[in-house]
């Protein structure tokens, strides 16, 4: 019965006490990793939507756009004050709080995170959301009101940025991977 007790997690005996410890000091790890790969892909994310607008605007700004696939893909920067597709460009201080609560919401959800996929996911997520921040913060017109740039513009849609890109294919994830039932903390509910 001491055994049964044991696997359901009653531990009645010190040493069933011990044994649920070690289990747990075997659980911490996993989700340390997890954070770990959720951290190292927002920083890749960041970095390189960081990277592409510097050079950007040090390259491409105040010029032509460039033909990467004829008229079907260009490299054109522009500066962005609202949201997707250019809409609420009055709103620029609402985004950055929205942008600001997401990444605040992730590094909370990181807690609990023992899913690879959803570290991935929210890592994007994360990434894509620091970069757009940045600009907000450090792009003029001034501080929290600052302009995103875009540049990469595919005929017939909106100009968007590394940042942008990442947001998405973050959500996409997040989508498929409820839809299959995998929740951020590993459990798989199938409702």
């Amino acid at each position: 019965m001491a055994e049964a007790e044991r696997i359901i997690g009653t531990p009645d005996t010190p040493e069933a006490a011990g044994s649920e410890a070690r289990q747990d000091t075997v659980a911490r790890p996993e989700g340390k990793r997890r954070i770990a790969v959720l951290f190292a892909v927002a920083a890749f994310a960041y970095l390189l939507d960081l990277g592409s607008k510097l050079l950007v605007v040090a390259k491409l700004e105040h010029h032509a756009p460039i033909e990467v696939v004829g008229d079907w893909l260009k490299l054109e920067a522009i500066r962005n004050a609202g949201a997707a597709f250019g809409f609420g460009e009055a709103f620029t201080v609402i985004f950055t709080v929205i942008a600001a609560a997401v990444i605040v919401v992730i590094i909370r959800l990181a807690r609990k995170l023992y899913s690879l996929p959803w570290a991935i996911a929210l890592g994007l997520l994360l990434g894509g959301a620091l970069g757009n921040l940045t600009d907000r913060i450090f792009r003029s017109p001034g501080v929290f009101e600052g302009a995103v740039v875009d540049f990469i513009a595919p005929k017939g849609f909106a100009v968007f940025n590394l940042a942008d890109s990442a947001i998405v294919c973050g959500g996409v994830l997040i989508v498929l991977l409820s839809f299959r039932g995998l929740d951020p903390d590993g459990t798989v509910h199938k409702d």
